[in-house]
């Protein structure tokens, strides 16, 4: 079997992604085959074709760390041809070869069966989407309700933070998203922001305090650095925040005083190597309670043959919400 991929290559002049045909033998272990419906934008999936990137080890690979379509063949009896499915995270698209291609082969305890949700929906919610729901789920699992005050989301515009707030506007709470794009607070409301404000802290030079006045009783962050540490200082008394990210960088300049004179929780979210059964429970509830209520105000489509440049637009930080890369007959 031939099929088309694009595939990042090493190159003098760093990694250059390339539309190239294939064979099976470069699709790399697994029971279950995939006919690729799409895939999607990641910043992870911008590294992979970054010189110096650190996510892939070697090259030539096909990137996509997210995969929808249908179940091509499979060697387990969970999965029958014709089923639709989700793959992410694990190695998939930065050590083992990922959805910007036609097919995709991985292992079965990889593969998610969506069920309420078709692959495109999938593909739009994508890695970013599940951590969005992980930290929402880690939020509520630490006793964050509609009652306990406004929940703070930092990022707001990217795709984690869009469908974070998507989904803590549907369960009904109070949402206050933080931006640094002026011009983004129309598209922020529609998807349920209450209040919208710029970066955080509002003086990136002023001095952190340990604490300060208690305004949010949880947040979801994917910045990290001094903005994670300005918000650990305003988290009401039991407040948690979940931290999946670190454009902001990775260094957390904060003190003891949120978590020993307030209570405050730190959860760091990971959506790479939750375990099968997790994930799969998750995705069931994103198709359900979780469901986002404004995929299609977040979601860009793209022939994957633009995904270099959609890449390189999230390396820039000049990208909103959630690409969606059309595969199949988008070659």
């Amino acid at each position: 079997m031939e099929f088309l991929a694009m595939v990042a290559h090493e190159s003098d002049s760093g990694i250059v992604l390339i539309r190239q045909q294939v064979d099976e033998d470069f699709l790399g272990p697994g029971e279950v085959t995939i006919k690729v419906h799409y895939s999607s934008a990641n910043y992870k999936d911008g590294l992979a074709i970054t010189a110096g990137g650190g996510v892939v080890r070697n090259y030539p690979i096909i990137p996509g760390i997210d995969i929808t379509g249908e179940v091509f063949s499979s060697e387990v009896d969970d999965f029958a041809p014709g089923d639709l499915v989700v793959a992410h995270g694990y190695d998939i698209g930065v050590s083992h070869n990922g959805g910007f291609a036609e097919y995709a082969r991985v292992p079965a305890d990889w593969v998610v069966k969506l069920d309420g949700l078709d692959t495109r929906d999938a593909a739009a919610l994508g890695t970013a989407g599940f951590t969005a729901a992980l930290s929402v789920q880690g939020l509520l699992d630490h006793g964050l309700t509609p009652e306990t005050g406004a929940v703070l989301v930092t990022g707001a515009t990217g795709g984690v933070g869009s469908v974070a707030i998507d989904i803590l506007s549907g369960l009904g709470f109070e949402v206050i998203a933080s931006t640094g794009k002026t011009d983004a607070g129309d598209l922020l409301a529609e998807l349920g922001a209450n209040e919208v404000i710029g970066r955080l802290p509002q003086d990136p030079d002023a001095k952190l305090r340990a604490l300060t006045k208690a305004t949010w009783a949880g947040a979801v962050d994917s910045v990290g650095g001094k903005s994670l540490a300005y918000i650990l200082s305003a988290i009401g008394y039991g407040g948690s925040v979940a931290v999946s990210g670190l454009t902001g960088g990775s260094d957390l300049p904060t003190t003891v005083m949120p978590f020993i004179l307030r209570g405050v929780s730190l959860l760091g979210i990971d959506s790479a190597y939750v375990p099968i059964e997790k994930r799969r429970a998750l995705w069931s509830r994103l198709a359900n309670e979780l469901r986002p209520q404004h995929l299609s105000t977040i979601e860009n489509f793209a022939p994957i043959t633009d995904a270099e440049k959609v890449l390189r637009a999230i390396q820039r930080g000049a990208h909103s919400g959630r690409t969606v890369f059309g595969v199949a007959g988008e070659f």
